[in-house]
């Protein structure tokens, strides 16, 4: 045990890591498809710990008028951007989301005010589990998938969704910090 001078508190310390910590582990000296893997469950698993604890009205709880952020809007997006990339580009199928009405052009995902808060959780963790049998599946990071015209690796479909979960999780903890004062990484 060391003391962390920042808070005061005991801290159970390995390698500058609270072994408390939920979160995946990424390792530090790993090859580049576990890397990019590990930093990608890295980043749900952050998340889902900015999620953790609260009920539902504070999960749909709106950041600020007139923006339709919330936790749960960011889960539900997380889940159609999973989908989005790893199911429909790189698997090729033509999967719909379950929260926008047939037809509808207009993206569903933070239109929360009435959204059942386990289906969003599922739906998310669901395609998470998806997406990773898709890239266990593809032979290689340069293994690609189309978009339209476009075509785009498994490489960078992880690195764009490292990045994607990394500027929604700023969102996040800055929603977090609003609902009850808890901020962290």
């Amino acid at each position: 045990m060391r003391q962390d001078p920042s808070d005061g508190q005991d801290r159970d310390q390995w390698d500058g890591r609270d072994r408390r910590d939920p979160r995946t582990a990424v390792p530090h000296t790993a090859d580049e498809r576990t890397t990019l893997t590990a930093m990608l469950q890295f980043q749900r698993d952050t998340l889902a710990l900015k999620c953790a604890g609260l009920g539902p009205d504070q999960l749909r709880k709106r950041a600020v008028e007139p923006s339709g952020l919330s936790l749960l809007g960011l889960v539900r997006h997380a889940a159609e951007v999973e989908r989005g990339w790893f199911r429909n580009v790189l698997a090729g199928e033509d999967s719909r989301s379950p929260w926008t009405p047939p037809g509808s052009t207009d993206w569903a995902d933070f239109d929360v005010a009435d959204a059942d808060v386990d289906e969003a959780f599922a739906v998310w963790h669901e395609e998470c589990a998806r997406a990773r049998t898709v890239v266990d599946d593809a032979a290689s990071l340069d293994a690609t998938g189309t978009l339209g015209q476009e075509e785009y690796s498994v490489r960078y479909v992880l690195a764009h969704m490292i990045e994607e979960y990394a500027r929604h999780n700023g969102h996040a903890d800055l929603l977090r910090e609003r609902l009850d004062g808890t901020t962290g990484e």
